[in-house]
C-alpha cells in the first residue's frame, strides 16, 4: 500500500525539500522538517492533515542534512518546537561546530536551531500513544538515525534505503569505512518486520527486502570500484546545488566549483586531478547522465525541484555564524 496506516501521515516532497512524516498522536511528531526554504509548504501540509503547527511537540531528524533539518530553525523561532537529533549530530549544532550539518563540506545553507533531546540506539520517541524505536543507521551520516513502530511495522528510515536508489556515502565527510557501515545498516534494518516504510525521497518502499537486497548489491559493486560512488555523490551534491541556485551559468558554476569542498576532496583524491581539470569531465557526467541539462547558457538539475523563494534566508545560514545564545543547556 502507498499510504501509511494510521496515525502516520506521509508527505512526500520534491527537491530541495526531504520527505516528512507526521506522527498524528496525542503528542505529534514530525520526522525530518525538509529545506529550510519551504517552511510554508510544510506547514501548510501539516494544517491539511488537521494538525496545526504549534501543535507538534517534537521534530525527530533522521540526519542533519539541511533537506531533512532545514526547517528545524523557523519552527523553533515560531513554535517552540523541541528537536530530537544523534547525540554526536547534537554536539555539533549545539556548539556551532563549522562542520555541522555538513553545511561547511557541502556548501549548503541552512538556518540555527538547537537540539533539545540528545539521541542513541535503543531509545523511545513517546508521540502519544504511538511509541517509535530509535536505530542507529550510520553511513550516509555517522549520526543517521531510522525509527520503527513495531506494533504497526511501520519504519521511517530516512536516507539508509531508498524505493530505488542509494544515498550518496563519501568516505571524506563519514571516514573509512562509510559503504561497510551503510551496508551494515541496511543489514540491520532488514531483518525487522516490515509491512510500510519510506525513505526520505522518493516514493514508499513497496518491495521493502527487495529494495534492501538491491542497496546491498550496489553497495558491494562500489566498494571494488571507489570511482562510483564518487561520480554519484558528486552528481548529487551539484544537482542539489545547482537546485538551490535555480541553475548557473558557466562563471557561476565555475566560482561556485572552485569555492566548494567536496569538489576539491573528489577532484584532488579520487579522480586525482586539480580542481579545476575536473570542472568538464564533472559537467559532461552530469550531461551524460542525465542528471542535469542545458537551458540556454543555463545548466538544470532534471529531477523536480521548487527553488528556495526570493529572499531567504534573510538570517545566517552557517553553522559557524549561528547566534550562539541558542545553545542547548
Amino acid at each position: 500500500m502507498n499510504a501509511p496506516p494510521e496515525p502516520f501521515v506521509f508527505f512526500r516532497r520534491s527537491f530541495p525539500s526531504a520527505n516528512t512524516v507526521l506522527v498524528r498522536g496525542d503528542r505529534p511528531v514530525l520526522v525530518d522538517s525538509g529545506f529550510g526554504g519551504d517552511v510554508a509548504e510544510t506547514e501548510r501540509l501539516l494544517r491539511e492533515a488537521r494538525i496545526a503547527p504549534e501543535s507538534v511537540t517534537l521534530i525527530a531528524n533522521s540526519h542533519y542534512h539541511c533537506d531533512h533539518a532545514g526547517g528545524n530553525g523557523a519552527f523553533q523561532a515560531r513554535y517552540g518546537t523541541s528537536v530530537a537529533a544523534h547525540r554526536w549530530e547534537a554536539d555539533l549544532v549545539n556548539r556551532r561546530d563549522p562542520e555541522a550539518c555538513g553545511a561547511r563540506w557541502l556548501a549548503q545553507p541552512i538556518e540555527p536551531y538547537r537540539v533539545v533531546r540528545r539521541l542513541s540506539d535503543g531509545d523511545l520517541i513517546d508521540a502519544g500513544g504511538v511509541l517509535l524505536e530509535v536505530y542507529e543507521t550510520p553511513g550516509h551520516t555517522l549520526g543517521h538515525l531510522s525509527f520503527y513502530e513495531p506494533e504497526r511495522r511501520v519504519l521511517l528510515c530516512g536516507d539508509a534505503l531508498h524505493a530505488d536508489d542509494v544515498a550518496w556515502v563519501s568516505p571524506f565527510r563519514e571516514g573509512v569505512g562509510a559503504i561497510q557501515r551503510a551496508m551494515e545498516s541496511v543489514e540491520r534494518l532488514r531483518e525487522l518486520k516490515v509491512e510500510w516504510a519510506c525513505s526520505g525521497h522518493g516514493p514508499a518502499i513497496r518491495d521493502f527486502r527487495g529494495a534492501a537486497e538491491a542497496a546491498l548489491a550496489r553497495y558491494a559493486v562500489w566498494l571494488e570500484d571507489p570511482r562510483r560512488p564518487a561520480w554519484h555523490a558528486c552528481k548529487r551534491i551539484f544537482a542539489y546545488a545547482l537546485m538551490l541556485e535555480d541553475g548557473m551559468d558557466r562563471e557561476r558554476i565555475r566560482a561556485y566549483l572552485s569555492a566548494a569542498p567536496w569538489f576539491a576532496d573528489h577532484a584532488r583524491y579520487v579522480f586525482g586531478l586539480e580542481p579545476e581539470e575536473f570542472v568538464e569531465p564533472l559537467l559532461a557526467e552530469m550531461i551524460r547522465s542525465g542528471a542535469a541539462g542545458w537551458s540556454g547558457g543555463t545548466l538544470r538539475p532534471s529531477a523536480p525541484y521548487s527553488p528556495p523563494p526570493p529572499g531567504w534566508p534573510e538570517g545566517p545560514s552557517k553553522p559557524s555564524d549561528w547566534p550562539t545564545d541558542q545553545l542547548a543547556p
